[in-house]
């Protein structure tokens, strides 16, 4: 049932945007408790009125917040609110990468039932091609120009998520080595897969920018390590981006010793450089993969792999082997969703809203130089590895869930720290209690841990 139409709304200050600073004023609203899930909202004019703006500006904050999954609009109805409120002892979960509820319930049956529509052109019954159509390739590649890069369809493999491309591009290169270098920390699932297939992550020095040329020649040199997997935009865990110039000094050095690329453009949404990834430039020597699990949603399990040439039928051969393909249901509904630029639309959203967290979580943690201060999903905190350990119990204590360091940890001195996903709560005002708690924490650092 809804509440009554009054409400007082007072707009944060901040050189946002005035529709989003108003989104924020409602979310607020909901995060007190004045508005629970399934309320109605007072209409466009009573807000605006409340707020002393423009209807339209009350229509694009309705519209923001609607594409972050919080509202909902019902025609003839009014706006409702779409999710829970996270009570004081829920927890906040900051662990999992997983973006915002971009794409909103309408949008998404749509995008089903034409999926639904098409499963009756799928060869065989069912079984998917390895590696997809050409449809579903061109959909892809539709989707990559986009976004990111162009890229021929047929030298593209469609993949059950980035996971499984990371694990096909390791898989191929296991009779060329043993060794993989990548940083001191790095994706979780990278180093689930390389202990599957037997391969040694081995950690390279690096800095803000990534991994460090000099130190990284010595590594191959010195180990016959031919291949490295790194993440150049929103490195995972800690969090900056290469710059063209360092990717091509890396690249260099691959050159020199004739070691493979593993390229996980996972995050390519957020680059700020605009720089030319590792493919563009030599895309014989580079295994590049991406997916919509970051920057649309996880529910359609859909990621790209676009290998040396040579190695696309093989690549292929195996993805037959494993899994015959990607469910055509989950191919099909990702295409029908990049039909309908919905893809455009979440980044949209999730760029705007990675920047608000990001000064968010500066503002209260006091980070004075983040690596990547205009948005990213995750941000890392140094510290040595029995500190991270400490705070990332003390903080489940409180009813928030980190990455500690064992999670991603490579090895050296520098995988020491905890990782956190600013994107993972929908609401922003559950990250807002949860950087709190950290902060509180980081202040009282002596408190007894059990």
């Amino acid at each position: 049932m809804g509440k009554p139409d009054t409400v007082q709304l007072s707009l944060p200050h901040g050189s946002a945007p005035l529709h989003e600073r108003l989104a924020e004023a409602i979310e607020q609203l909901i995060a007190s408790g004045r508005y629970g899930r399934g309320d109605r909202l007072p209409t466009h004019r009573e807000i605006a009125r409340s707020a002393n703006v423009a209807i339209g500006t009350v229509t694009k904050a309705i519209g923001f917040l609607e594409s972050r999954g919080i509202l909902r609009g019902e025609t003839g109805r009014g706006t409702f609110v779409n999710l829970p409120v996270e009570t004081d002892d829920q927890l906040i979960d900051l662990n999992f990468n997983a973006p915002l509820p971009v794409i909103d319930d309408t949008t998404f049956r749509s995008a089903m039932t034409l999926a639904a529509g098409r499963l009756s052109s799928v060869p065989n019954g069912g079984y998917p091609e390895p590696g997809g159509g050409r449809d579903q390739r061109d959909a892809m590649a539709g989707w990559l120009a986009a976004t990111r890069l162009e890229a021929d369809p047929g030298e593209m493999l469609i993949t059950v998520g980035g996971q499984h491309a990371i694990h096909l591009a390791m898989a191929d290169l296991v009779g060329v080595t043993k060794l993989i270098a990548t940083e001191a920390a790095t994706f979780s699932g990278a180093i689930a897969a390389a202990n599957n297939l037997g391969i040694q992550l081995k950690a390279v020095d690096h800095d803000g920018e990534g991994m460090r040329p000099a130190d990284l020649q010595k590594m191959l040199k010195d180990t016959g390590c031919k291949a490295i997997y790194l993440t150049p935009v929103c490195q995972n865990p800690f969090g900056f981006e290469m710059s063209e110039p360092r990717r091509r000094e890396v690249l260099e050095v691959c050159r020199r010793n004739d070691a493979f690329i593993i390229e996980d453009d996972i995050y390519s949404i957020y680059t700020q450089s605009k720089g030319k990834t590792f493919y563009e430039m030599d895309p014989e020597r580079v295994y590049y993969l991406n997916g919509l699990s970051k920057c649309l949603t996880p529910l359609a399990r859909v990621g790209v792999l676009i290998p040396p040439l040579r190695r696309r039928a093989a690549l292929a051969s195996r993805i037959r082997a494993e899994t015959w393909g990607a469910s055509p249901i989950d191919v099909e509904t990702a295409r029908a969703l990049i039909e309908g630029d919905v893809h455009l639309k979440a980044r949209d959203v999730l760029l705007a809203e990675a920047r608000q967290r990001v000064s968010l979580a500066s503002k209260l943690l006091g980070l004075s130089d983040l690596p990547m201060p205009h948005g990213s999903p995750h941000i890392w905190l140094p510290m040595a590895t029995a500190s991270a350990e400490k705070l990332a119990r003390r903080a489940l204590e409180r009813g928030v869930r980190v990455t500690p360091p064992d999670a991603t940890s490579v090895g050296g001195e520098k995988a020491g720290g905890v990782r956190l996903c600013l994107m993972a709560p929908p609401q922003r005002s559950s990250l807002e209690r949860a950087l709190r708690i950290l902060t509180d924490l980081n202040q009282s650092p002596s408190g007894e841990v059990v």
